[in-house]
Protein backbone atom coordinates (compact mmCIF):
# COMPACT_ATOMS: atom_id res chain seq x y z
CA UNK A 1 0.00 0.00 0.00
CA UNK A 2 3.10 2.11 1.03
CA UNK A 3 1.78 5.70 0.16
CA UNK A 4 -0.42 4.98 -2.97
CA UNK A 5 -3.76 4.90 -1.26
CA UNK A 6 -3.28 8.41 0.67
CA UNK A 7 -1.59 9.42 -2.65
CA UNK A 8 -4.99 8.96 -4.22
CA UNK A 9 -7.08 10.49 -1.73
CA UNK A 10 -5.16 13.92 -1.90
CA UNK A 11 -5.61 13.99 -5.71
CA UNK A 12 -9.70 13.13 -5.33
CA UNK A 13 -9.22 16.04 -2.44
CA UNK A 14 -8.00 18.65 -4.99
CA UNK A 15 -9.26 17.54 -8.03
CA UNK A 16 -12.66 18.08 -5.64
CA UNK A 17 -12.17 21.68 -4.81
CA UNK A 18 -11.62 22.87 -8.03
CA UNK A 19 -14.81 20.73 -9.57
CA UNK A 20 -16.36 22.70 -6.63
CA UNK A 21 -15.47 26.15 -7.64
CA UNK A 22 -15.94 25.63 -11.64
CA UNK A 23 -19.54 24.50 -10.51
CA UNK A 24 -20.28 27.51 -8.13
CA UNK A 25 -19.09 29.37 -10.61
CA UNK A 26 -21.05 28.29 -13.44
CA UNK A 27 -23.90 27.48 -11.25
CA UNK A 28 -24.03 31.08 -9.84
CA UNK A 29 -23.96 32.72 -13.21
CA UNK A 30 -26.82 30.79 -14.28
CA UNK A 31 -28.65 30.36 -11.77
CA UNK A 32 -28.73 34.53 -10.98
CA UNK A 33 -28.81 35.91 -14.29
CA UNK A 34 -32.42 35.70 -15.07
CA UNK A 35 -33.48 36.08 -11.42
CA UNK A 36 -31.47 39.10 -10.77
CA UNK A 37 -32.60 41.12 -14.47
CA UNK A 38 -36.06 40.54 -13.71
CA UNK A 39 -35.94 41.74 -9.93
CA UNK A 40 -34.49 45.26 -11.89
CA UNK A 41 -36.73 45.40 -13.79
CA UNK A 42 -39.62 44.46 -11.76
CA UNK A 43 -38.34 47.40 -9.18
CA UNK A 44 -37.61 50.04 -11.66
CA UNK A 45 -41.36 49.39 -13.19
CA UNK A 46 -42.71 49.61 -9.68
CA UNK A 47 -40.57 53.43 -9.07
CA UNK A 48 -41.75 54.53 -12.62
CA UNK A 49 -45.31 53.38 -12.31
CA UNK A 50 -45.16 54.84 -8.59
CA UNK A 51 -44.20 58.38 -9.81
CA UNK A 52 -46.30 58.02 -12.92
CA UNK A 53 -49.31 57.48 -11.00
CA UNK A 54 -48.92 59.86 -8.01
CA UNK A 55 -46.81 63.04 -9.20
CA UNK A 56 -46.93 63.13 -12.39
CA UNK A 57 -50.50 63.24 -13.24
CA UNK A 58 -50.42 67.12 -11.52
CA UNK A 59 -47.73 68.49 -14.02
CA UNK A 60 -50.65 68.38 -16.68
CA UNK A 61 -52.70 70.18 -14.38
CA UNK A 62 -50.80 72.85 -13.77
CA UNK A 63 -50.75 72.00 -10.23
CA UNK A 64 -46.98 71.12 -10.33
CA UNK A 65 -43.99 73.67 -11.77
CA UNK A 66 -41.29 72.36 -13.96
CA UNK A 67 -38.88 72.87 -11.29
CA UNK A 68 -40.74 70.31 -9.16
CA UNK A 69 -40.96 68.02 -12.12
CA UNK A 70 -37.30 68.34 -12.38
CA UNK A 71 -36.65 67.75 -9.23
CA UNK A 72 -38.58 64.38 -8.80
CA UNK A 73 -37.12 63.11 -11.83
CA UNK A 74 -33.71 64.67 -10.29
CA UNK A 75 -34.84 62.33 -7.31
CA UNK A 76 -35.27 58.86 -8.92
CA UNK A 77 -32.10 59.39 -11.39
CA UNK A 78 -29.86 60.12 -8.41
CA UNK A 79 -31.73 56.79 -6.53
CA UNK A 80 -31.95 54.09 -9.27
CA UNK A 81 -28.46 55.42 -10.94
CA UNK A 82 -30.52 55.57 -13.97
CA UNK A 83 -31.70 57.72 -16.79
CA UNK A 84 -34.97 59.28 -16.66
CA UNK A 85 -37.44 60.74 -19.67
CA UNK A 86 -40.75 61.92 -19.19
CA UNK A 87 -42.27 62.65 -22.74
CA UNK A 88 -45.57 63.12 -24.07
CA UNK A 89 -47.63 60.74 -26.21
CA UNK A 90 -45.79 61.50 -29.35
CA UNK A 91 -42.50 60.73 -27.93
CA UNK A 92 -41.54 64.48 -27.53
CA UNK A 93 -38.80 64.66 -24.66
CA UNK A 94 -40.46 67.05 -21.92
CA UNK A 95 -37.74 66.29 -19.50
CA UNK A 96 -34.88 64.65 -18.63
CA UNK A 97 -32.39 63.30 -16.14
CA UNK A 98 -29.42 60.97 -16.93
CA UNK A 99 -26.76 59.56 -14.52
CA UNK A 100 -23.38 60.16 -14.92
CA UNK A 101 -22.19 58.04 -17.90
CA UNK A 102 -25.80 57.68 -19.79
CA UNK A 103 -25.96 59.84 -22.89
CA UNK A 104 -28.35 62.73 -22.95
CA UNK A 105 -31.91 62.87 -23.86
CA UNK A 106 -32.59 62.95 -27.76
CA UNK A 107 -35.51 65.72 -28.34
CA UNK A 108 -37.74 63.29 -29.59
CA UNK A 109 -37.71 59.56 -29.67
CA UNK A 110 -38.15 58.50 -33.56
CA UNK A 111 -40.73 55.88 -33.60
CA UNK A 112 -42.06 56.22 -30.40
CA UNK A 113 -43.78 53.32 -29.32
CA UNK A 114 -45.38 53.12 -25.89
CA UNK A 115 -46.82 49.30 -25.79
CA UNK A 116 -43.65 48.00 -28.04
CA UNK A 117 -42.47 46.05 -25.13
CA UNK A 118 -45.67 43.74 -25.39
CA UNK A 119 -47.24 42.09 -22.43
CA UNK A 120 -43.82 42.53 -20.37
CA UNK A 121 -42.88 44.63 -17.98
CA UNK A 122 -39.59 45.71 -19.58
CA UNK A 123 -37.34 45.23 -22.76
CA UNK A 124 -33.71 45.10 -22.70
CA UNK A 125 -31.61 46.59 -25.79
CA UNK A 126 -30.56 49.63 -27.09
CA UNK A 127 -33.86 51.42 -26.96
CA UNK A 128 -33.71 52.73 -30.82
CA UNK A 129 -29.91 53.33 -30.82
CA UNK A 130 -29.88 55.89 -28.57
CA UNK A 131 -27.27 53.94 -25.66
CA UNK A 132 -23.85 52.27 -26.54
CA UNK A 133 -24.73 49.01 -24.35
CA UNK A 134 -28.05 47.33 -23.63
CA UNK A 135 -30.03 48.72 -21.05
CA UNK A 136 -33.84 47.95 -18.85
CA UNK A 137 -36.45 49.94 -20.28
CA UNK A 138 -39.60 50.14 -18.30
CA UNK A 139 -42.20 52.74 -19.68
CA UNK A 140 -45.21 53.96 -17.22
CA UNK A 141 -48.22 56.11 -18.56
CA UNK A 142 -49.06 59.26 -17.10
CA UNK A 143 -52.86 59.29 -16.85
CA UNK A 144 -54.74 62.73 -16.88
CA UNK A 145 -58.51 63.23 -17.68
CA UNK A 146 -58.86 58.76 -18.27
CA UNK A 147 -56.44 58.95 -21.20
CA UNK A 148 -52.51 58.51 -20.99
CA UNK A 149 -50.87 62.66 -21.76
CA UNK A 150 -47.15 61.12 -21.36
CA UNK A 151 -45.16 58.71 -20.38
CA UNK A 152 -42.56 58.15 -17.63
CA UNK A 153 -39.54 56.24 -19.33
CA UNK A 154 -36.57 54.42 -16.70
CA UNK A 155 -32.98 52.99 -18.48
CA UNK A 156 -30.80 51.12 -16.22
CA UNK A 157 -27.84 49.79 -17.84
CA UNK A 158 -28.33 45.79 -18.05
CA UNK A 159 -23.77 45.96 -16.79
CA UNK A 160 -25.67 46.86 -13.10
CA UNK A 161 -26.84 43.63 -12.75
CA UNK A 162 -23.99 41.84 -13.81
CA UNK A 163 -22.22 43.69 -10.81
CA UNK A 164 -24.58 42.12 -8.80
CA UNK A 165 -23.91 38.83 -10.27
CA UNK A 166 -20.37 39.45 -10.06
CA UNK A 167 -20.80 40.36 -6.12
CA UNK A 168 -22.46 36.97 -5.83
CA UNK A 169 -20.46 34.74 -7.38
CA UNK A 170 -17.30 36.59 -5.12
CA UNK A 171 -19.49 35.37 -2.36
CA UNK A 172 -19.98 32.39 -3.81
CA UNK A 173 -16.67 30.85 -4.72
CA UNK A 174 -14.80 32.64 -1.33
CA UNK A 175 -17.30 30.84 0.81
CA UNK A 176 -16.64 27.46 -1.21
CA UNK A 177 -12.91 27.81 -0.90
CA UNK A 178 -13.29 28.37 3.16
CA UNK A 179 -15.45 25.13 3.31
CA UNK A 180 -13.00 23.71 1.22
CA UNK A 181 -10.25 24.34 3.37
CA UNK A 182 -12.28 23.60 6.49
CA UNK A 183 -12.60 20.06 4.67
CA UNK A 184 -9.29 19.60 4.81
CA UNK A 185 -9.80 18.22 8.26
CA UNK A 186 -11.85 15.38 6.45
CA UNK A 187 -8.47 14.57 5.10
CA UNK A 188 -6.55 14.69 8.17
CA UNK A 189 -9.03 12.40 9.87
CA UNK A 190 -8.90 10.33 7.10
CA UNK A 191 -4.90 10.01 7.57
CA UNK A 192 -5.28 9.31 11.58
CA UNK A 193 -8.19 7.03 11.62
CA UNK A 194 -7.88 4.77 8.88
CA UNK A 195 -4.88 5.20 6.80
CA UNK A 196 -2.50 4.94 9.79
CA UNK A 197 -4.56 2.25 11.29
CA UNK A 198 -4.47 0.56 8.15
CA UNK A 199 -0.80 0.63 7.26
CA UNK A 200 -0.46 -0.87 10.91
CA UNK A 201 -2.60 -3.75 10.09
CA UNK A 202 -1.19 -4.48 6.19
CA UNK A 203 2.28 -4.67 8.79
CA UNK A 204 1.01 -7.28 10.88
CA UNK A 205 -0.71 -9.09 7.74
CA UNK A 206 3.00 -9.13 6.65
CA UNK A 207 4.74 -10.21 9.39
CA UNK A 208 1.73 -13.38 9.90
CA UNK A 209 2.42 -13.99 6.03
CA UNK A 210 6.66 -14.01 7.23
CA UNK A 211 5.86 -16.34 10.31
CA UNK A 212 5.81 -13.55 13.08
CA UNK A 213 3.00 -14.93 15.15
CA UNK A 214 4.34 -12.91 18.09
CA UNK A 215 3.74 -9.70 15.95
CA UNK A 216 0.75 -7.50 18.06
CA UNK A 217 -0.84 -4.39 16.03
CA UNK A 218 -0.81 -1.07 18.14
CA UNK A 219 -4.33 -0.47 17.28
CA UNK A 220 -6.99 0.40 20.68
CA UNK A 221 -9.45 2.65 18.81
CA UNK A 222 -12.86 1.28 19.86
CA UNK A 223 -14.16 1.63 15.94
CA UNK A 224 -14.31 -0.65 13.11
CA UNK A 225 -10.00 -0.38 12.83
CA UNK A 226 -10.22 -1.01 16.93
CA UNK A 227 -12.37 -4.21 15.74
CA UNK A 228 -10.48 -5.12 12.66
CA UNK A 229 -7.34 -5.13 14.88
CA UNK A 230 -8.81 -6.93 17.82
CA UNK A 231 -9.95 -9.70 15.47
CA UNK A 232 -6.34 -9.74 13.97
CA UNK A 233 -4.26 -9.94 17.27
CA UNK A 234 -6.83 -12.81 19.07
CA UNK A 235 -6.52 -14.36 15.23
CA UNK A 236 -2.64 -14.38 15.94
CA UNK A 237 -2.96 -15.86 19.53
CA UNK A 238 -5.15 -18.67 17.97
CA UNK A 239 -2.56 -19.22 15.33
CA UNK A 240 0.30 -19.23 17.74
CA UNK A 241 -2.08 -21.69 20.03
CA UNK A 242 -2.41 -23.84 16.88
CA UNK A 243 1.27 -24.04 15.97
CA UNK A 244 1.70 -25.07 19.85
CA UNK A 245 -1.06 -27.64 19.69
CA UNK A 246 0.61 -29.25 16.33
CA UNK A 247 3.80 -29.27 17.45
CA UNK A 248 2.45 -30.98 20.70
CA UNK A 249 0.42 -33.14 18.81
CA UNK A 250 2.84 -34.28 16.22
CA UNK A 251 5.42 -35.23 19.42
CA UNK A 252 2.32 -36.72 21.28
CA UNK A 253 1.77 -39.12 17.85
CA UNK A 254 5.43 -39.79 17.72
CA UNK A 255 6.06 -40.66 20.90
CA UNK A 256 3.03 -42.96 20.74
CA UNK A 257 4.40 -44.95 17.36
CA UNK A 258 8.06 -44.64 18.79
CA UNK A 259 7.37 -46.57 21.86
CA UNK A 260 5.49 -49.48 20.14
CA UNK A 261 7.92 -49.89 17.31
CA UNK A 262 11.29 -49.37 19.76
CA UNK A 263 10.01 -52.59 21.24
CA UNK A 264 9.20 -54.59 18.23
CA UNK A 265 11.92 -53.84 16.84
CA UNK A 266 13.90 -54.88 19.92
CA UNK A 267 11.86 -58.35 20.26
CA UNK A 268 12.29 -59.03 16.65
CA UNK A 269 15.99 -58.54 16.23
CA UNK A 270 15.83 -60.21 19.89
CA UNK A 271 14.51 -63.08 17.95
CA UNK A 272 16.39 -62.97 15.27
CA UNK A 273 19.97 -63.10 16.59
CA UNK A 274 19.21 -65.78 19.26
CA UNK A 275 19.14 -63.44 21.81
CA UNK A 276 15.72 -64.86 22.61
CA UNK A 277 15.66 -68.69 22.50
CA UNK A 278 13.02 -70.22 20.31
CA UNK A 279 11.39 -71.78 23.47
CA UNK A 280 10.69 -67.83 24.24
CA UNK A 281 8.99 -67.13 21.03
CA UNK A 282 5.42 -67.65 21.74
CA UNK A 283 5.68 -65.33 24.66
CA UNK A 284 6.97 -62.29 22.90
CA UNK A 285 5.26 -62.89 19.97
CA UNK A 286 2.24 -62.37 21.77
CA UNK A 287 4.07 -58.92 23.20
CA UNK A 288 4.55 -58.02 19.67
CA UNK A 289 0.80 -58.41 18.78
CA UNK A 290 -0.31 -56.18 21.49
CA UNK A 291 2.37 -53.77 20.10
CA UNK A 292 0.72 -53.96 17.14
CA UNK A 293 -2.98 -53.39 17.91
CA UNK A 294 -1.62 -50.33 19.81
CA UNK A 295 -0.88 -49.51 16.50
CA UNK A 296 -3.48 -50.56 14.89
CA UNK A 297 -5.94 -48.50 17.28
CA UNK A 298 -3.71 -45.15 17.24
CA UNK A 299 -4.06 -45.35 13.63
CA UNK A 300 -7.90 -45.64 13.55
CA UNK A 301 -8.27 -43.37 16.29
CA UNK A 302 -6.14 -40.85 14.00
CA UNK A 303 -8.44 -41.18 11.28
CA UNK A 304 -11.37 -40.56 12.93
CA UNK A 305 -10.34 -37.52 14.60
CA UNK A 306 -9.23 -36.26 10.98
CA UNK A 307 -12.52 -37.32 9.85
CA UNK A 308 -14.39 -34.84 12.32
CA UNK A 309 -11.47 -32.20 11.72
CA UNK A 310 -12.35 -31.63 7.76
CA UNK A 311 -15.22 -29.32 8.69
CA UNK A 312 -17.23 -31.17 6.56
CA UNK A 313 -18.67 -34.38 8.24
CA UNK A 314 -22.32 -35.49 7.32
CA UNK A 315 -24.20 -37.74 9.23
CA UNK A 316 -25.97 -39.77 8.20
CA UNK A 317 -28.59 -39.36 10.41
CA UNK A 318 -31.32 -42.52 10.84
CA UNK A 319 -34.04 -43.63 13.64
CA UNK A 320 -32.90 -46.36 15.96
CA UNK A 321 -33.61 -47.56 19.27
CA UNK A 322 -30.91 -46.65 21.67
CA UNK A 323 -31.82 -49.53 23.78
CA UNK A 324 -31.30 -52.00 20.89
CA UNK A 325 -27.81 -50.13 20.56
CA UNK A 326 -26.74 -50.52 24.29
CA UNK A 327 -27.68 -54.26 24.61
CA UNK A 328 -25.33 -55.21 21.45
CA UNK A 329 -22.56 -52.98 22.77
CA UNK A 330 -22.86 -54.24 26.07
CA UNK A 331 -22.79 -57.91 24.62
CA UNK A 332 -19.19 -57.00 22.90
CA UNK A 333 -17.72 -56.35 26.29
CA UNK A 334 -18.79 -60.13 27.81
CA UNK A 335 -15.12 -61.23 27.30
CA UNK A 336 -13.47 -58.90 29.20
CA UNK A 337 -16.30 -58.63 31.63
CA UNK A 338 -15.71 -61.99 32.58
CA UNK A 339 -11.66 -61.34 33.27
CA UNK A 340 -12.19 -58.89 35.15
CA UNK A 341 -15.27 -60.25 37.14
CA UNK A 342 -17.14 -57.67 36.07
CA UNK A 343 -20.69 -56.68 35.59
CA UNK A 344 -23.04 -54.43 33.28
CA UNK A 345 -26.31 -53.47 34.52
CA UNK A 346 -29.06 -51.41 32.04
CA UNK A 347 -31.60 -49.06 33.58
CA UNK A 348 -34.06 -48.78 30.99
CA UNK A 349 -37.78 -47.29 30.52
CA UNK A 350 -40.05 -50.08 29.91
CA UNK A 351 -40.44 -49.10 26.55
CA UNK A 352 -38.57 -48.40 23.55
CA UNK A 353 -36.66 -45.39 23.27
CA UNK A 354 -36.17 -44.18 20.00
CA UNK A 355 -33.37 -40.93 18.85
CA UNK A 356 -32.69 -39.61 15.79
CA UNK A 357 -28.95 -39.63 14.62
CA UNK A 358 -25.69 -41.31 13.20
CA UNK A 359 -26.10 -44.88 14.37
CA UNK A 360 -22.52 -45.89 13.67
CA UNK A 361 -21.14 -42.64 15.80
CA UNK A 362 -23.38 -43.24 18.85
CA UNK A 363 -22.14 -47.07 18.75
CA UNK A 364 -18.66 -45.51 18.52
CA UNK A 365 -19.26 -43.31 21.54
CA UNK A 366 -20.75 -45.72 23.60
CA UNK A 367 -18.46 -48.11 23.04
CA UNK A 368 -15.54 -46.06 23.98
CA UNK A 369 -17.01 -44.81 27.30
CA UNK A 370 -17.63 -48.62 28.22
CA UNK A 371 -14.23 -49.35 27.25
CA UNK A 372 -13.14 -47.03 29.50
CA UNK A 373 -15.42 -47.70 32.92
CA UNK A 374 -14.60 -51.19 32.51
CA UNK A 375 -10.61 -50.46 32.07
CA UNK A 376 -10.27 -48.33 34.76
CA UNK A 377 -13.42 -50.52 37.31
CA UNK A 378 -12.04 -52.60 39.97
CA UNK A 379 -12.62 -56.18 39.78
CA UNK A 380 -16.20 -57.07 41.36
CA UNK A 381 -17.40 -53.94 40.70
CA UNK A 382 -20.57 -52.78 38.42
CA UNK A 383 -20.74 -50.36 35.41
CA UNK A 384 -24.30 -49.10 35.20
CA UNK A 385 -26.28 -47.88 31.95
CA UNK A 386 -28.90 -45.75 32.48
CA UNK A 387 -31.22 -43.69 29.81
CA UNK A 388 -33.93 -41.05 30.65
CA UNK A 389 -36.56 -39.05 28.83
CA UNK A 390 -36.60 -35.90 29.44
CA UNK A 391 -38.64 -33.01 27.07
CA UNK A 392 -37.34 -33.70 23.20
CA UNK A 393 -34.17 -35.22 24.76
CA UNK A 394 -32.75 -38.34 25.87
CA UNK A 395 -29.66 -38.73 28.24
CA UNK A 396 -27.88 -41.94 27.95
CA UNK A 397 -25.51 -42.40 31.49
CA UNK A 398 -22.65 -44.70 31.43
CA UNK A 399 -21.49 -45.11 35.17
CA UNK A 400 -18.44 -47.18 36.82
CA UNK A 401 -16.96 -47.68 40.70
CA UNK A 402 -13.58 -47.12 39.49
CA UNK A 403 -10.79 -44.77 40.27
CA UNK A 404 -12.58 -41.69 39.42
CA UNK A 405 -10.59 -38.66 37.87
CA UNK A 406 -8.97 -35.96 39.51
CA UNK A 407 -10.30 -32.66 39.85
CA UNK A 408 -7.70 -31.11 38.02
CA UNK A 409 -7.61 -33.18 34.97
CA UNK A 410 -11.81 -33.09 34.47
CA UNK A 411 -11.27 -30.07 31.89
CA UNK A 412 -8.45 -32.01 30.63
CA UNK A 413 -9.71 -35.05 29.81
CA UNK A 414 -11.29 -33.95 26.06
CA UNK A 415 -7.74 -33.08 25.32
CA UNK A 416 -6.12 -35.94 22.41
CA UNK A 417 -3.58 -37.94 24.24
CA UNK A 418 -4.21 -36.57 27.77
CA UNK A 419 -4.03 -39.64 30.37
CA UNK A 420 -4.33 -38.36 34.01
CA UNK A 421 -1.70 -39.43 36.10
CA UNK A 422 -4.47 -42.13 37.88
CA UNK A 423 -5.08 -44.04 34.46
CA UNK A 424 -1.52 -44.21 33.18
CA UNK A 425 -0.84 -47.34 35.58
CA UNK A 426 -4.37 -48.88 34.35
CA UNK A 427 -4.57 -47.75 30.31
CA UNK A 428 -1.41 -49.68 29.49
CA UNK A 429 -3.31 -49.83 25.29
CA UNK A 430 -5.14 -46.69 25.72
CA UNK A 431 -4.24 -43.40 22.92
CA UNK A 432 -5.67 -40.70 24.68
CA UNK A 433 -7.98 -40.07 22.12
CA UNK A 434 -10.99 -41.81 22.91
CA UNK A 435 -12.87 -39.13 24.88
CA UNK A 436 -12.14 -37.08 22.37
CA UNK A 437 -12.97 -38.56 20.13
CA UNK A 438 -16.35 -39.11 22.41
CA UNK A 439 -16.89 -35.67 22.52
CA UNK A 440 -16.32 -34.54 18.79
CA UNK A 441 -19.16 -37.29 17.86
CA UNK A 442 -21.60 -35.49 20.42
CA UNK A 443 -21.06 -31.79 19.44
CA UNK A 444 -20.97 -32.86 15.52
CA UNK A 445 -25.05 -33.98 16.33
CA UNK A 446 -25.36 -30.48 18.05
CA UNK A 447 -25.23 -32.32 21.76
CA UNK A 448 -23.45 -31.71 24.93
CA UNK A 449 -22.14 -34.59 26.67
CA UNK A 450 -21.17 -34.32 30.75
CA UNK A 451 -18.92 -35.32 32.96
CA UNK A 452 -19.51 -36.27 37.11
CA UNK A 453 -16.60 -37.82 39.11
CA UNK A 454 -14.93 -38.27 42.39
CA UNK A 455 -11.29 -39.33 43.17
CA UNK A 456 -11.19 -42.74 44.08
CA UNK A 457 -15.23 -43.32 43.85
CA UNK A 458 -16.16 -43.42 39.96
CA UNK A 459 -17.21 -41.81 36.85
CA UNK A 460 -20.35 -41.02 35.33
CA UNK A 461 -20.43 -39.92 31.51
CA UNK A 462 -24.07 -38.38 30.71
CA UNK A 463 -24.70 -37.03 26.42
CA UNK A 464 -28.19 -36.34 25.19
CA UNK A 465 -29.44 -36.89 21.93
CA UNK A 466 -32.64 -35.34 19.55
CA UNK A 467 -35.91 -38.03 20.71
CA UNK A 468 -37.88 -39.61 17.75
Amino acid sequence: MRSTLYLKFVIVYVIFGFLSIFTVATLTFSLTEMPLESEMATSLYREANLVASRYLPAYFSEELDDSAVRLQLSGIEIQLEAAVWFVDREGTMLFSETYEDYPPAPYRIMDFDPVESGGSQYQIGDYHGYFTEDVITVIAPVIHGYSPKGYLMIHKYLSDSRNNQKILLRAAVITVFVIYLLSFVVLLAFRYFVYLPLRKITEAATQYASGNLEYEIPVNTEDEMGYLSASLNYMSSHLRDMEDYQKKFVANVSHDFRSPLTSIKGYVEAMADGTIPPELHEKYLKIILFETERLTDLTQDLLTLNEFDTKNLLLNKEVFDIHEMIKNVAASFEGTCKQKKISIEVIFPPKNLNVNADKRKIQQVLYNLLDNAIKFSETDSVVTIETTERGEKVYTSVKDDGIGIPRNSLNKIWERFYKSDLSRGKDKKGTGLGLTIVKEAIQAHGENINVVSTEGVGTEFIFSLPKC
